[in-house]
């Protein structure tokens, strides 16, 4: 089932699969009505790719923002939480894609953390972009660009040529507000 969850059970995959793991995980679950079950940027990229994109951002929101499913005691466990997340995410887009696919989610969480570091605006882009791109090799020059000359524009310019303004646009406000 990994790697081929419909949007109505991913979420429960997600929950499910680190409940299972840790019993730590699955005391920081909310309860499924506190929950807020709302993909984001895997709306962006192949459907075989979802799950493996939402478990990732999961992670991330747990280290930079606020999550949808989980509700960890403190900060630290918090980050054990989200950095079990990213790599189990990896593991699933391994299973369903290819190691450019992986190398890529690595690289953007890599390329995120350095910006939360150093305060540089453009993880939505870069995210929006990977989501699209994932895999396709076509991410390099935009994520150098950002991480030279903090500009996203052309990490942005991909994802909307790809996945539209609209579906940009959306992915992006939800972005900045679960952030907030």
């Amino acid at each position: 089932m990994a790697g081929r969850a419909t949007y109505a059970d991913l979420w429960e995959t997600i929950a499910a699969d680190a409940g299972q793991e840790s019993a730590l995980w699955n005391a920081a679950l909310r309860q499924r009505e506190e929950q807020e079950r709302a993909a984001v940027f895997s709306l962006l990229g192949e459907s075989r790719y979802a799950l493996g994109i939402e478990t990732i951002y999961e992670g991330y929101l747990l280290h930079y923002g606020r999550t949808r499913l989980f509700a960890p005691e403190d900060q630290d466990a918090a980050l054990l939480l989200g950095d079990y997340l990213y790599a189990h995410g990896l593991v699933r887009i391994e299973e369903v894609g290819s190691v450019e696919a992986v190398s890529d989610l690595a690289e953007l969480i890599a390329l995120c953390a350095y910006l939360r570091a150093e305060q540089i605006a453009g993880d939505g882009p870069v995210w929006a972009a990977t989501a699209v791109a994932l895999g396709r090799g076509e991410l390099e020059d935009g994520r150098s660009s950002l991480r030279l000359d903090n500009d996203p524009k052309p990490l942005e310019r991909l994802a909307r040529t790809r996945a539209g303004d609209a579906a940009v646009d959306e992915a992006l406000a939800t972005h900045r507000g679960r952030l907030g």
